[in-house]
């Protein structure tokens, strides 16, 4: 299939999983996952649609970046960790951070889009299955109530919402109790009404597992394989 072939499979595959939780299919939005992927293919993704691209390293997306200057009302979101010594190329390249994991690294996020004079979006992560190979700040953890109760001070920083990447499972049915318990952490952090932490965006759900994602509350799906093919092929 041609990528606008397989964006349009995917899109039936969401509205389809929205329909069954009774939820609009306009809810969801569709990240296309483009790490490894070079600039003409993330070009016929925008072709066919898509608007929304997430990146995993800083330096692989700053070696196609001038190539995709071009393409209008583009976003370009880091979906991956973010060391430190990044962040300053990262606040630079991208539209939104979705992979904030400590109140250390919003600081500096903030200090930068303040240098920079602009306002940068970004995602919380949590880590959800609690493995140690994974980033993401703990579920229930100070780190956590420290980063939400320091967002009035980053003036710089909009804290929009959460975003997880579970443990893989083969079974997509396995990501369903991850995808809740974050949906369940959303809501107790809304119920708080904290200022200045943003609570409307559910990042969760990838190529395999988008659809359980969706009955679950996702607002934003990250979908690489299913958009673009297997990596490494044409």
């Amino acid at each position: 299939m041609s990528i606008a072939e397989r964006i349009a499979h995917v899109r039936e595959r969401i509205a389809a999983a929205a329909r069954r939780a009774a939820r609009h299919p306009e809810e969801i939005a569709l990240m296309a996952v483009s790490k490894t992927f070079p600039a003409e293919r993330i070009r016929e993704a925008y072709a066919a649609g898509l608007r929304v691209f997430g990146e995993n390293r800083v330096q692989e997306f700053a070696a196609k970046a001038d190539a995709l200057r071009d393409l209008p009302d583009a976003e370009w979101h880091l979906i991956g960790h973010l060391q430190s010594n990044k962040a300053a190329k990262a606040a630079e390249l991208f539209d939104a951070i979705d992979s904030v994991d400590s109140v250390r690294m919003a600081e500096k996020l903030n200090a930068l889009a303040e240098s920079a004079g602009k306002t940068l979006p970004v995602l919380i992560e949590i880590n959800v299955g609690g493995e140690q190979a994974k980033s993401g700040v703990a579920s229930a953890s100070a780190e956590l109530d420290q980063i939400l109760q320091s967002a009035p001070r980053w003036r710089n920083l909009k804290i929009q919402g959460l975003m997880t990447v579970p443990p893989y499972t083969e079974d997509p049915e396995g990501s369903r109790p991850y995808f809740r318990q974050l949906r369940n952490i959303r809501d107790s952090i809304a119920a708080r009404n904290l200022p200045q932490v943003g609570t409307t965006v559910l990042s969760m759900g990838m190529s395999h597992d988008f659809e359980v994602a969706i009955e679950e509350g996702a607002t934003c799906v990250r979908v690489g394989t299913a958009v673009f093919g297997e990596r490494g092929k044409p």
